[in-house]
């Protein structure tokens, strides 16, 4: 399979795409790594993540580089999948057991956690990090985050369904062609062995909330996540069309949609090959190589979401950053530091983030790595070529995303209220949030 390489050019499509606690799912999973290597001597890290697609994979990273720093020991709980990671945080700081290390996504989480914050000026990742990837993370010239990675998203198709149907996904850049699409796989399901053309999971307020919402409302903040975060109102400019899209995959999804979980849409569901599309994007890719790596490999291309204006086009950005607990003792400060740099500048930790993490990275000095997997290939294609949106959700008010839009928009699908009193109900959420 042809990989692509990295260059600093990327840095372009992230310009005005910082951002997001949430280009992934929410649930809770503990893990505590080599005990084996305690001593009187050992200096303690603890790590309070919430990415579950790369649990396995970032503890398996932790225990290489205990192996190679003895004198450390990192202890790491992930809290993903369908649980809250951002209450699960605030509980953590209010019971006393501060992380070390933990997730913030854009300038909002900042603000709250400002008192928190280290200053990660003096690493090495931060001076390697893309250009435009620490603004929403930096304050008064000091550097309070470090990005993960890059990601994208759009609606992950099914190649083999589609070319059984006779849809040719590149064809697809405007609502009436996807529409068409969906007809016509709704028309042969039966034939094609699939029970709907969508797994949507609106129980999960982030999907709606942030990703969905976050295409048809970056182009109102010029896809900039800082206009976002400094705005006093929202005027959803392309309501109807969110409203439409939202309609679309509602309607032709398996049901009932309200009930439908992450977990059930990616697993059960694409997967396994009962549907024919899903919203997501590349951060799915190692729960779907676990399931059907065959699959994984050569069957998942990525569609664009269609938005006016912005046909061919999908959103790229930083979904979320690490940040060191300056309350912590100074030498787990500094351990916390040399372990983040570590794992995104050596080459061991460069290779893990590529190979095993299957990471687009947000850093300079990765030319020679290559891109591990086809749905952060085709995100890569389009970030070179300039055809993306920013990612602004996170300068939203705190909670606004899902606790304001995304509560609204499953009281619309439960049929309890209009899409225009949803509309007005996240304005005034938003305005009141400002004052």
């Amino acid at each position: 399979m042809k990989r692509n390489k990295f260059y600093s050019g990327i840095a372009t499509a992230l310009l005005a795409s910082t951002v997001a606690l949430t280009g992934c799912s929410f649930g809770s999973d503990d893990s505590s790594s080599s005990d084996d290597n305690a001593s009187g001597d050992a200096v303690t890290v603890d790590v309070f993540q919430f990415k579950v697609e790369f649990k396995d994979q970032f503890e398996e990273l932790v225990s290489m580089y205990e192996e190679e720093n003895p004198d450390v020991n990192i202890n790491v709980k992930t809290v993903g999948g369908g649980n809250d990671y951002g209450a699960s945080l605030k509980t953590s700081f209010s019971s006393g057991e501060e992380p070390d290390i933990f997730n913030v996504g854009g300038p909002t989480d900042v603000d709250e956690y400002e008192q928190y914050l280290a200053d990660l000026s003096d690493t090495d990742a931060a001076n390697a990090a893309l250009e435009g990837t620490l603004s929403g993370v930096s304050r008064n010239d000091q550097v309070l985050g470090l990005p993960f990675n890059q990601e994208g998203y759009g609606l992950l198709y099914n190649k083999k369904v589609f070319e059984e149907a006779g849809i040719n996904a590149e064809e697809i850049t405007t609502f009436e062609a996807l529409e068409e699409a969906v007809q016509t796989l709704e028309d042969q399901k039966g034939e094609l062995g699939i029970d709907a053309p969508f797994a949507f999971p609106a129980k999960e307020k982030w999907v709606i909330g942030n990703h969905l919402a976050n295409a048809y409302i970056a182009d109102e903040f010029n896809n900039d996540i800082m206009e976002a975060y400094e705005a006093d109102t929202i005027e959803f400019q392309m309501g109807d069309q969110m409203k439409r899209f939202v309609d679309l995959q509602n309607e032709y999804s398996v049901q009932p949609t309200l009930s439908l979980d992450y977990s059930q849409q990616v697993e059960e569901n694409f997967s396994l090959g009962k549907v024919a599309m899903i919203q997501q994007g590349n951060w799915v890719y190692n729960t779907i190589e676990s399931m059907d790596p065959e699959f994984a490999e050569n069957n998942v291309g990525l569609l664009p979401i269609p938005v006016e204006g912005y046909e061919g086009s999908i959103p790229v950005g930083v979904p979320n950053y690490w940040v060191v607990n300056k309350e912590s003792e100074d030498e787990v400060v500094q351990a916390s530091k040399d372990f983040l740099d570590w794992m995104y500048t050596s080459d061991q930790g460069k290779k893990f983030v590529t190979e095993e993490f299957k990471f687009i990275p947000a850093y300079e000095g990765y030319e020679d790595q290559e891109i591990a997997d086809p749905i952060s290939q085709e995100i890569y294609e389009y970030a070179n070529e300039g055809n993306t949106l920013g990612w602004v959700f996170l300068g939203a008010p705190t909670g606004w995303t899902e606790d304001a839009f995304g509560v609204a928009v499953q009281e619309y699908l439960a049929g309890d209220i209009s899409w225009e009193e949803v509309e007005q109900r996240a304005t005034q959420a938003w305005e009141d949030a400002r004052q």
